[in-house]
């Protein structure tokens, strides 16, 4: 029987590896781009940066330190220099397969951290495995720049496993589909006509403001946005901004929304701050061929008649003043009932030498003009063309 050297002897106390095996060892280094273990083998293995993690250009010190034990799986038992290459991120991934595995079959939600923006949607990673969930599955909205996911935790279910193919689809629009339709629910069940309610701009378009009530999205029309006149909506409001509204109207999945509310309506005090025969000022707000309309204050328009504008014959406003001239004129009409206020400049005009008889006719002739039917005909005109505008609601809510 033949002696054992020394050598031999040491190498039989060693253990023997094979390539895939799964092996286990102690860090004892780490430099910025590889780990170092030892196995229990005659050679120490190596895990570099690449085969550690997908994460790029990370500090293998920052991971791990020494005296930490981890596993890995052979990939080379002698890389050429006498050390064995090991992989982590590919035993991971094969743990995270698994995971993801189990995942789809049992519809579990998982939640990863958002590692890229790729062309098209995000990459997230389970245990080194890669999910890719498209954008048209990233939000239950449409979302032009994905760039403020990178970082962010985000909750998804796997909807295709194929590993394979290398083909893991998550899916984050169905959770939150599922958490909004939820959020409606318990929303129509505690909301009612006259209640206001907390919301947040959701989007803003030139006939009014889609507001998000937590569960559905209420309109803000154009027409409730203020007692006053509202030009364009974009140039008030904003994405994000949030507001206390009025539940003006609710019509199955549909709420109408307000601003205008009953303490803050500028007809409350306009008997007495209108009364016949006084002198007001306020700025044309619009022109019709029949009259001006002056606005006295935010909400409060009054007619001013193409009669009632000057002794002299005129054939049109248009041809004396201009929307946003500023006009003094006395009011001659008042109806509170029907909102309605007329106006006379002519009535503020000094008459010239005209005996008892003609100033008589010209009293009567202020009075006596059909103002109410002109200001019914022009919101008949004015009702028509928001009509036309809100047809085009639920098409731009859809956008």
């Amino acid at each position: 029987m033949s002696e054992q050297t020394f050598e031999q002897m040491l190498e039989e106390s060693f253990k023997t590896i094979h390539n895939g095996e799964v092996v286990e060892g102690t860090v004892i280094d780490v430099k910025p781009d590889e780990i170092i273990l030892n196995i229990g083998y005659k050679s120490d293995g190596i895990i570099t940066r690449n085969e550690y993690s997908n994460t790029p250009n990370l500090d293998l010190t920052t991971a791990v330190k020494v005296g930490d034990t981890m596993e890995a799986r052979v990939m080379k038992v002698n890389d050429g220099d006498g050390q064995v290459l090991l992989t982590y991120k590919r035993l991971a991934a094969d743990k995270g397969n698994k995971k993801l595995e189990e995942a789809f079959n049992n519809k579990e939600v998982l939640k990863a951290t958002v590692a890229q923006i790729l062309d098209g949607g995000l990459s997230v990673v389970v245990e080194e495995s890669r999910v890719f969930i498209p954008a048209s599955l990233v939000s239950d909205t449409y979302e032009r720049d994905l760039s403020k996911y990178l970082g962010q935790e985000i909750e998804f279910v796997i909807t295709e496993f194929n590993p394979r193919r290398r083909r893991i689809i998550g899916d984050r629009k169905q959770l939150l589909m599922a958490e909004r339709e939820k959020l409606q629910e318990e929303l129509f069940s505690r909301i009612k006509v006259g209640d206001v309610v907390d919301g947040v701009v959701k989007n803003v378009t030139d006939f009014g403001v889609f507001v998000d009530l937590g569960g559905a999205d209420g309109l803000l029309h154009i027409s409730e946005i203020s007692w006053g006149r509202v030009e364009n909506p974009k140039k008030v409001f904003k994405p994000g901004q949030e507001l206390k509204v009025l539940v003006k109207d609710i019509q199955e999945k549909k709420i109408a929304l307000s601003l205008k509310f009953a303490d803050s309506n500028p007809w409350n005090d306009a008997e007495s701050k209108y009364a016949v025969d006084k002198v007001v000022t306020g700025k044309i707000a619009r022109m019709t061929d029949f009259g001006a309309f002056v606005e006295l204050e935010p909400g409060i328009d009054a007619l001013l008649h193409v009669s009632q504008i000057s002794r002299e014959h005129i054939d049109k406003p248009s041809d004396i003043l201009k929307v946003g001239q500023e006009v003094t004129a006395k009011i001659v009409d008042f109806k509170p009932e029907d909102k309605k206020i007329s106006l006379s400049m002519k009535a503020l005009i000094e008459p010239e030498k005209k005996d008892e008889e003609a100033a008589a006719d010209d009293n009567e002739e202020v009075v006596s003009v059909d103002i109410n039917a002109e200001i019914e005909k022009a919101k008949e005109e004015e009702a028509k063309e928001e009509a036309e505008a809100a047809e085009n609601t639920e098409e731009s809510a859809a956008e």
